[in-house]
């Protein structure tokens, strides 16, 4: 049988993931809003029930694969999401053979399935590929692994647009079964050696002490380590200000700039676009870039941040739809530089025993500022403009910039 190395696993990982999810993803608002009828109401609260989800249940999920085994969660939430979008896509039919349940809390349902499938993947799967390859090649592995998804973006954007033009359901149907073949693949060729479990350290402790044991761990880490503390700032604040952006951007151009031509077309265009650039500067970013190096990768977070803020307000001051596409294809270009190098960066910073559940706290404060920032970007887009919620938007990234340039400051002495 053929064998493949913790870094090919990953990005393996990292390419199959971004094709399901951009086949998915890509044309959702066609199946959600014209197949299914939802109202922007019901948008809202379909993105509030999968944040909510994620909220509660990712430092459970953490706390599981430090105990037990990273392996384990990564096999467990991949094959429930797998599930989770197959029923995403069947809720139409669902609700026909079902009719006590509408679509709609179908639709619910399947969110809460998709919340509780990813808080089992978000951070186990980072935690297992440092545990086999490494620290030391934490930071090429990442950059890889992010390359081979932007090829997987590529081949989604096609595959979901054609997949749509079928029905609009099928692309929902192709990722989650794409999530389910990747899961067998895992089931295969992911393997465990440098992981020790909590329970085998000490098999005389029940579960739930074991469980409550490492969570305590995880949370002292964080509160042992300041800068594990300032991520936590980073996280929130810039799951707020990402949420204000990926909720507004296109209504702007749409509402606002107005399309040149037909708005999927350019939708699509854009996706291509900003992807081909994003893998041209991943490839340089990798050869270039030593992360290895946490000077330089701070360094690299305060410059891609303030390269963040000036793309959002770009994009908000724009006048002309070739000011607006520059100001969108820099945002995209530069939040796919921003997700490997602040991987590199918390992960040098956490201790291996409790890794997972410190990156499972992390995306819990990330879902935190999702939740919290939605609503209140949503009210000043709806009280004064849209143009105005994509300023907030960017000034929810200002305190990001203080927190990094104080850790560098630290640093320096």
């Amino acid at each position: 049988m053929m064998k493949f190395h913790a870094s090919q696993v990953y990005t393996v990982m990292g390419f199959w993931t971004s094709l399901a999810n951009t086949t998915m993803f890509t044309t959702y608002a066609v199946y959600q809003v014209i197949a299914v009828g939802l109202n922007p109401v019901q948008l809202m609260l379909v993105g509030t029930v999968l944040e909510v989800t994620v909220l509660l249940f990712e430092g459970i999920a953490g706390v599981i694969a430090d105990t037990y085994s990273r392996r384990l969660s990564v096999l467990i939430g991949t094959f429930v999401l797998g599930f989770g979008f197959l029923l995403e896509g069947s809720v139409i039919w669902l609700a026909q053979a079902v009719p006590i349940l509408s679509a709609f809390l179908w639709l619910l349902l399947s969110q809460v399935i998709f919340g509780v499938g990813h808080t089992f993947i978000s951070g186990a799967d980072a935690a297992w590929v440092v545990d086999e390859a490494g620290e030391e090649n934490t930071g090429r592995i990442f950059l890889k692994a992010k390359r081979a998804g932007l090829l997987g973006t590529l081949i989604g954007i096609a595959v979901s647009v054609w997949l749509s033009f079928l029905e609009p359901n099928l692309p929902y149907i192709g990722g989650g079964m794409l999530y389910l073949l990747l899961g067998i693949f895992l089931l295969i060729y992911m393997k465990e050696t440098q992981f020790v479990s909590v329970q085998q350290q000490d098999e005389a402790v029940s579960h739930w002490a074991n469980l409550k044991a490492t969570w305590v761990s995880g949370t002292r880490v964080i509160r042992r380590q300041p800068v594990l503390l300032m991520v936590l700032l980073v996280t929130l604040f810039s799951g707020a200000a990402s949420e204000g952006y990926d909720r507004l951007w296109q209504a702007h151009l749409i509402t606002d700039i107005g399309f040149p031509q037909s708005p999927p077309f350019w939708i699509g265009l854009i996706a291509v676009v900003s992807t081909l650039a994003s893998l041209l500067v991943m490839r340089a970013a990798e050869r270039r870039i030593d992360l290895n190096n946490e000077r330089i990768v701070l360094r690299g977070m305060i410059l891609l941040t303030v390269l963040r803020i000036a793309a959002i307000l770009a994009l908000a001051l724009s006048q002309s739809f070739a000011w607006a596409l520059a100001a969108v294809l820099l945002f995209e270009i530069v939040r796919t530089l921003t997700s490997p190098v602040y991987d590199t960066w918390l992960n040098l910073n956490v201790d291996g025993r409790s890794r997972a559940t410190v990156l499972s706290m992390m995306s819990q404060s990330d879902a935190l500022g999702q939740t919290a920032g939605e609503p209140c970007v949503g009210w000043i887009g709806q009280r004064f403009s849209i143009r105005a919620s994509l300023v907030a938007a960017a000034v929810l990234l200002v305190p990001v910039l203080a927190v990094y340039n104080r850790v560098r400051t630290k640093h320096q002495r």
